[in-house]
């Protein structure tokens, strides 16, 4: 098993390029089991993820090439086979291809994803909004089974307890783009993540309005077409560079990131006493006011501070001035890097759903486990402000959302290896 060893205490400076949105790419490589042709996916990010979701697509027939960053995927062969659990147990974005199935042959049959360490997701609103298409679904033996004489657009209100559902919206817009008539769905997601895959079944000939807002339209067509569709960056890594700039007092420009997308993280880092300055597809961080201060956050869905960014903006308030008080309102338990924060130094306590982080400390290099993505992202961030050598054992986790981490920190300056 692999482990990264980081040398901390060097701060960063340079140019790094931020890679295509993973959470862009999974609904969108599902959306293609839609299309009638070829369809080519440019910006497609190197991930674990990634690689899962083609061997599932691959499984159920599809003809795929890939070709550097970009991906060909023909679907004109595809089977309505069930969606095995070996495959789909690997990660929970692949329940999207749940809506494209029904939608395409009328019925499907997706093993159930499994657990996640960073605390419950159901799928309830999936199969809430699927049946208000038509469909009549069953749980058996650990898979989904779905089947509808005919799909119908329908009024669908996509509330749930912590809020709208990304994958829950997702699987719905695509299921209702080949359905009869006209769909309403209210409380979707507004994530820029939900707006590309929009923009990519209206490209292949769908008829959706009012992404990026709490309701959308989608009026049913007959077919959709295989197109060419290039991927936006990903936000969350972009983020993590931002953090990772300010916690070694380096100077980072960071390309490709769309600021428009990263505001919530931004303003926070802003509040704090960073200076961010905004370029024309770029940002640049550098810290030249130290120590920052510390703030309180609150994580929300979109576009308030994301949850996939809490663990990262936490090591900073770590090194910050001051008391903050975060409080996780998306997966109440993701609190799981806070355990190995505090043997590196950190003086955080965890009370429900907040997380009390007492600032002005320093990082000390040890050994750390991972636990999730993003709390691995945080362990690398402390590491690389750290005093000493720190080894992050469980390294897997990076790989199925950060592309070339190590590379990217490597041409950044830090002093960072994997090891065997």
């Amino acid at each position: 098993m692999d482990k990264i060893v980081i040398e901390g205490g060097v701060p960063l400076k340079g140019e790094v390029k931020i890679s295509g949105s993973k959470n862009s790419a999974l609904p969108i490589l599902a959306a293609t089991l839609l299309a009638e042709g070829t369809c080519r996916i440019k910006n497609l990010p190197l991930l674990k993820d990634i690689e899962t979701m083609l061997k599932i697509l691959e499984f159920l027939g599809a003809k795929i090439k890939i070709r550097k960053k970009a991906v060909e995927i023909n679907t004109e062969s595809v089977k309505n086979i069930p969606a095995p659990y070996d495959l789909v147990r690997l990660m929970r974005g692949s329940v999207c291809i749940l809506g494209p199935l029904l939608a395409r042959f009328r019925k499907a049959i997706v093993s159930l994803p499994g657990g996640c360490i960073i605390g419950p997701r159901p799928i309830d609103l999936h199969l809430k909004g699927l049946e208000k298409l038509g469909a009549e679904i069953e749980i058996d033996k650990g898979y989904i089974k779905a089947k509808a004489k005919k799909l119908k657009g329908r009024r669908i209100f996509l509330g749930g307890t912590f809020g709208s559902s990304v994958l829950a919206t997702a699987n719905l817009m695509m299921a209702a783009a080949l359905a009869e008539g006209e769909t309403l769905i209210e409380f979707a997601a507004g994530e820029p993540e939900i707006v590309d895959l929009a923009n990519f079944l209206n490209k292949m000939g769908a008829k959706v309005k009012g992404a990026g807002s709490h309701l959308l339209r989608i009026k049913g067509v007959k077919k959709l077409r295989g197109v060419s569709y290039r991927i936006i960056p990903d936000r969350v890594e972009a983020g993590t560079y931002l953090i990772a700039g300010l916690i070694t007092r380096g100077k980072v420009s960071i390309k490709g990131a769309i600021s428009g997308h990263l505001g919530a993280i931004i303003d926070k880092t802003e509040e704090a006493g960073a200076k961010v300055e905004i370029k024309k597809n770029s940002l640049y961080v550098e810290n030249s006011q130290w120590p920052l201060k510390s703030v309180n956050l609150i994580t929300l869905p979109y576009p308030g501070f994301p949850t996939d960014m809490q663990a990262q903006f936490m090591v900073l308030m770590c090194l910050s001035e001051g008391t903050s008080v975060i409080t996780e309102r998306v997966f109440p338990r993701r609190f799981m890097h806070i355990g190995e924060l505090n043997r590196m130094g950190a003086d955080i306590v965890v009370e429900e759903n907040s997380a009390i982080v007492r600032g002005g400390r320093k990082f000390v290099g040890t050994r750390v486990m991972a636990s999730d993505l993003r709390a691995s992202a945080a362990l690398v961030l402390a590491s690389l402000a750290a005093e000493g050598k720190t080894e992050i054992s469980r390294v897997y986790h990076l790989d199925r959302g950060y592309e070339g981490l190590v590379e990217k920190l490597t041409g950044l300056g830090a002093k960072i290896k994997r090891t065997n």
